[in-house]
């Protein structure tokens, strides 16, 4: 398992529109992809998740992959949160 924190920059959060775009690159990911947001421990492969977490602007999060792609994915996901997700 590789890991890493990054800051969710867009200005609402992750709310529905950045979320899917997570979810979407995610998705195409071969490595278990987890969001940890305080104590809660988020699979980025489910929308339903990702929203109910709440995740507001500013925040910390670790991104933790596993799996056999896991070193690209991370750099993959971690990324694309820093560009924003879209908006």
């Amino acid at each position: 398992m590789v890991s890493q924190k990054v800051i969710i920059k867009n200005p609402s959060g992750l709310h529905a529109r950045p979320a899917s775009i997570l979810v979407q690159e995610a998705g195409k990911c071969k490595s278990n992809i987890i969001l940890v947001y305080g104590e809660k421990r988020v699979p980025a492969k489910s929308i339903l998740n990702l929203m109910a977490a709440a995740i507001k602007s500013g925040s910390e999060v670790v991104v933790e992959c596993s799996g056999e792609t896991e070193e690209e994915d991370l750099k993959k996901i971690v990324a694309l949160i820093e560009s924003g997700l879209g908006e």
